[in-house]
């Protein structure tokens, strides 16, 4: 199963959620082929909110199977099995939940999808709740007044009220996380499964038809004899730059200068080039795409989507004088990732060097570029009396360098360390296991990161790691 067909599934369940029909959602979670420990959270909620408690449990089990820092799964289990009054497996799990917080207050799975903050004071308080069944009073009331010293704010009063139970030797509730709150899946790519209607519905504003008053999207048309067996391209499509193509599989760019697309989709391709790579324009963004992903398109013999080819075609019209202006080279830079930029031909050294810089985020001072020079069998370093021979190598305006870090200079940048073992949700996450260094390259925003771990790039939670003093090993 594809990832558009799982993040389709998992958007359709919770939905249904919200819609209060917990039945189909969990029908539709059950359905999905590739089963991650988010989903097998979310089934194990739903069997728990039905009372459930043995197919809740395995699902619990087998979230915890795919990720075995997953907290919320923990304290999730522990409810399951002190609904069942197996209270020593109950208290395991609440403790197993309490390590996980790792010495913090709280955990806040909202970057995860999750709306939801799971409380070091609230799973005290469980564990408190659990030593009470099995008669250890006065091991409850230890943990309720560590509980107690770790309230965040007033809105805990429960833990008061349970601390006053213990006293004198009473049961109290049990805190859950409430019905209905589940895994979401990244809202930016659900919004990419919804389709958009760019042109509207159409009028008729002129016809040689008397009294047309047809809204589809030509006008009625004069039958005449001798109607060619074979169709014509339609006109709207002759005049624009570029060969339609169907993309063939999901394609998720690297950086930004390359360009998403899903299987199904058209794209025209401006250019290819002798690296694989096409130049290509979908929904008014122009970027690159391997071109072994794209299958040309028969327009003559394609009668399923005419529409659609003809709503691309007049969506591309609008960006075509842009298209025409851009005469420039695509740069691929070979450095510990690689990245694409686009450049003009004749630029000096210092522009092209300046452009990497500024796309690598990386002062130009540490940075080395060379390019491979024809006739030469090593590669030859980039500087301003090499420029001519550059530019006179760059075959179908592409062009190809080499980036390294410039000997005896280093780049400062922030590390930092795993508190948790990470496994992504979707292509743009990086993946790392609890004690990894990560090197952070970029601030997304006050919740994510950009960094670089184990020879792979990706945004990360920040919450998930804290500043790194130096003693750990990179694994």
């Amino acid at each position: 199963m594809s990832f558009v067909s799982t993040l389709r599934q998992w958007d359709e369940a919770v939905a249904c959620v919200e819609q209060r029909d917990p039945a189909s959602a969990l029908r539709i979670f059950l359905n999905i082929e590739e089963k991650s420990s988010k989903i097998f959270f979310n089934i194990g909620c739903l069997y728990l909110n039905n009372s459930e408690l043995d197919e809740a449990e395995k699902a619990f089990d087998r979230s915890i199977g795919k990720d075995e820092h997953l907290a919320a799964a923990f304290f999730q289990r522990g409810v399951t099995f002190y609904k069942k009054e197996r209270f020593e497996e109950s208290l395991l799990d609440f403790q197993q939940a309490f390590k996980q917080l790792r010495g913090n207050q709280l955990i806040d799975y909202k970057p995860l999808g999750l709306r939801y903050k799971l409380y070091a004071c609230e799973v005290l308080h469980n564990i408190g709740l659990v030593q009470a069944q099995l008669g250890k009073w006065e091991k409850a009331q230890e943990n309720l007044l560590t509980a107690l010293s770790l309230r965040a704010d007033a809105k805990f009063s429960h833990i008061d009220h349970a601390l006053d139970a213990i006293l004198k030797q009473k049961l109290f509730l049990l805190v859950e996380i409430r019905a209905g709150l589940l895994f979401k899946p990244n809202k930016h790519y659900v919004a990419e499964l919804e389709k958009r209607d760019y042109l509207g519905k159409a009028k008729v504003v002129s016809s040689i038809v008397p009294a047309d008053e047809f809204s589809g999207f030509a006008p009625l048309q004069p039958q005449v004899d001798n109607v060619p067996s074979t169709p014509k391209v339609p006109e709207v499509l002759r005049v624009f730059e570029g060969e339609p193509h169907t993309v063939l599989y999901e394609f998720y760019p690297e950086t930004k200068e390359e360009l998403a697309v899903l299987p199904g989709n058209i794209v025209f391709v401006l250019q290819k080039g002798a690296d694989n790579w096409a130049s290509v324009v979908f929904n008014e963004k122009r970027g690159l795409v391997p071109y072994n992903f794209l299958e040309p398109l028969d327009i003559v013999t394609m009668t399923s989507k005419p529409m659609q080819i003809i709503s691309q075609a007049l969506l591309y019209s609008s960006q075509t004088n842009n298209i025409r202006e851009f005469s420039g080279c695509i740069v691929k830079v070979h450095f510990r990732f690689t990245i694409a930029v686009r450049i003009a031909h004749g630029q000096s050294y210092g522009v092209i060097l300046q452009t990497i810089s500024s796309k690598l985020k990386l002062p130009a001072s540490t940075l080395t570029l060379c390019y491979a020079k024809e006739g030469v069998d090593e590669r030859v370093n980039l500087e301003d009396s090499e420029m001519e021979a550059v530019w006179n190598s760059v075959k179908d305006n592409r062009l190809a360098l080499w980036c390294s870090l410039t000997e005896g200079k280093s780049v400062p940048h922030e590390k930092v360390v795993a508190l948790y073992s990470y496994d992504s949700s979707t292509p743009e996450d990086l993946d790392f296991k609890q004690g990894n260094v990560i090197t952070v390259l970029s601030k997304v925003n006050d919740e994510w990161l950009e960094g670089q771990c184990n020879g792979k790039i990706g945004i990360f939670p920040s919450s998930f790691v804290k500043a790194f003093n130096g003693d750990q090993q990179c694994e």
